[in-house]
C-alpha cells in the first residue's frame, strides 16, 4: 500500500495518494513536485508535507476533481477563483470543464460589460495594416493564439480577456483595465503596460523582456517562470503576486511594492532593487548577484 501524500495548502492539511495526484494530469505541478518539491519553488514542513501558498479551501475541489473528475456547482465568482487554482496547479482538464461552466454562466445572464466586438471582428481587423483597438472594450474575449503584434489596446478594457500563446510583440496596453485575464505563454516582448490595471492576471511563461510595466497594478498577478529580463517595473504594485521562478535579470524594480510577494528560485542578478522594502517577500533560492540593493529594506 502507498504511504499517504501530505499536503499543506495555505495552512489547511491534505492527505492523498501518489496515483491520485499522477494519474489524471501527469503533467501538473502537483505531480512534478513528488519528484522534488524544492525544484519547483515548493517547500517542505517539518512533518514533510508538502506546503503551497495558495487557496487550502478551493483545493478540496481540485483534489476532488483529481480523485473522481467531479467538478462542483458554485456561483460564478467561486469557478472564477477555482479556474486561477487550476492554472496555478497547471490541469488543463480541470481548465476546460470550468471555462465550459463560465461561458455557460455566461450566455445565460448576460455579461455587464458586453465586448463591442467578436473574435472574428479582431480576426478581420488585424489584416489591416495598422489596428488600434484604443479604447475598445473587448472585455472576455478568447483571443488567444492570434497575432496581435504592436496592436494598440490602451485605454480600452480588456477584462477576463484571453491572450494565452498570443503574440503580442510590442503591442501597447497602457491604462487598459485588463483584471483577471490569461497572457500565459504569450509573446509580451517589448510591450507598454505603463499605467494599466492586471489585477489578478496570469502570466505564467510569458516573454515580457524589455517590457514597460512602470506604476502598474500588478496586484496578486502570476508570473511563473516568466522571462522579465531587463523589463521595467519601476513603482509597479506587485502586492502578493507569484514571481516563482521568474527571471528578472536586469530588471529595474525601483520602488516596486514586493509585500506579500513571491520571488522564490527567482533570477535577480543584476536587477535595481533601490528603495524597495523586501521585509515581507519570499526570496528563499533566489540570485541576487551583483543586484543593486542600495536603500532597499531587508
Amino acid at each position: 500500500m502507498q504511504p499517504p501524500v501530505l499536503l499543506n495548502i495555505g495552512g489547511s492539511r491534505y492527505e492523498t495518494t501518489a496515483d491520485t495526484l499522477t494519474q489524471r494530469d501527469p503533467g501538473s505541478l502537483l505531480a512534478a513536485a513528488l519528484s522534488g518539491a524544492a525544484a519547483h519553488g515548493l517547500p517542505t514542513t517539518e512533518d514533510g508535507a508538502v506546503f503551497v501558498d495558495r487557496d487550502g479551501e478551493l483545493f478540496r475541489h481540485v483534489l476532488n476533481w483529481l480523485r473522481d473528475g467531479a467538478v462542483p456547482a458554485l456561483a460564478d465568482a467561486e469557478y472564477r477563483q477555482l479556474l486561477r487554482e487550476a492554472e496555478y496547479y497547471r490541469l488543463p482538464g480541470l481548465i476546460d470543464c470550468i471555462s465550459e461552466r463560465i461561458e455557460d454562466w455566461d450566455d445565460k445572464i448576460g455579461r455587464s460589460s458586453e465586448a463591442e466586438l467578436t473574435r472574428k471582428d479582431v480576426i478581420k481587423c488585424i489584416q489591416a495594416d495598422k489596428v488600434r483597438f484604443r479604447g475598445v472594450n473587448l472585455s472576455g474575449l478568447d483571443l488567444s493564439k492570434l497575432d496581435l503584434s504592436e496592436v494598440d489596446f490602451s485605454c480600452g478594457c480588456i477584462e477576463e480577456t484571453k491572450f494565452s500563446l498570443a503574440n503580442l510583440h510590442k503591442a501597447k496596453f497602457g491604462e487598459v483595465q485588463a483584471s483577471r485575464s490569461s497572457f500565459n505563454y504569450a509573446n509580451l516582448r517589448e510591450c507598454e503596460f505603463v499605467g494599466a490595471n492586471l489585477q489578478e492576471s496570469t502570466l505564467d511563461r510569458a516573454n515580457l523582456q524589455s517590457a514597460n510595466l512602470q506604476d502598474a497594478c500588478l496586484v496578486k498577478c502570476s508570473f511563473i517562470e516568466t522571462d522579465l529580463r531587463s523589463a521595467h517595473l519601476q513603482s509597479a504594485d506587485l502586492t502578493g503576486a507569484n514571481l516563482t521562478g521568474a527571471n528578472l535579470e536586469g530588471a529595474n524594480l525601483k520602488g516596486a511594492k514586493l509585500s506579500g510577494s513571491n520571488l522564490q528560485g527567482a533570477n535577480l542578478q543584476r536587477a535595481y532593487l533601490r528603495e524597495v522594502d523586501l521585509r515581507e517577500t519570499q526570496l528563499t533560492g533566489a540570485k541576487l548577484g551583483g543586484a543593486n540593493l542600495l536603500g532597499a529594506i531587508r
